[in-house]
């Protein structure tokens, strides 16, 4: 999913205040090293005292806190280019009534896409229960020979029996799969806020 360029309002920008917003990206920095990158979201008391205290609107302050959770959006994605070919994968987990599958990768030069399928029996469903299921979003991440794999959720579909999501792995995945595992953890919502306890492994060993 490509994200349009940000294009700031005005050209207009006060060099008064450059000493300044260094230090708000130095505090960034420093909040996002003190929590380990997982800071949470403050509390309604905490930001109304702060905007009570410095004069800011609490929404705003909430917005503010928002974009600081959601960074991760936010990262240099990753287009695959030049696709090189497809390698059959068939690993599956079985929970419950819903089956979750990846059928194969698809191998490009500078990254790998992959399909996480979740399919349940949806023949007893009424037209309107897809709409009043709660919808949960899966993360990956990739572990087992030791490389450190940016794995990018972009986004999924779905009808009554089927939802897939995809996702971009980068660098791209070796073509021997031996020893890697595919960990995916729920989330009741997107970018990794709010985990369930929720999660499975598919091995990719052959």
């Amino acid at each position: 999913m490509k994200r349009m360029p940000y294009e700031p309002t005005t050209e207009y920008y006060d060099e008064r205040i450059k000493a300044t917003d260094e230090q708000i990206c130095n505090l960034i920095k420093q909040r996002k090293v003190l929590s380990n990158n997982n800071p949470g979201f403050p509390t309604k008391k905490f930001i109304n005292a702060w905007s009570e205290k410095y004069n800011l609107y609490a929404e705003f302050l909430n917005g503010v806190f928002g974009h600081l959770l959601n960074e991760e959006i936010y990262r240099p994605v990753v287009e695959p280019k030049g696709f090189i070919k497809n390698i059959p994968i068939l690993k599956s987990f079985e929970k419950d009534e819903l089956f979750y599958s990846v059928t194969f990768v698809r191998q490009f030069e500078n990254a790998s896409v992959l399909h996480l399928n979740i399919d349940r029996d949806s023949s007893d469903d009424m037209p309107e229960d897809f709409h009043r299921r709660e919808h949960t979003f899966f993360e990956l991440s990739i572990e087992g020979d030791g490389a450190n794999y940016d794995c990018r959720n972009e986004g999924g579909g779905g009808s009554r029996g089927h939802t897939s999501y995809t996702y971009i792995v980068s660098p791209p995945l070796p073509d021997d799969f031996s020893g890697l595992k595919l960990v995916f953890k729920e989330y009741k919502t997107p970018f990794k806020t709010k985990q369930t306890v929720f999660e499975f492994v598919i091995k990719m060993d052959n």
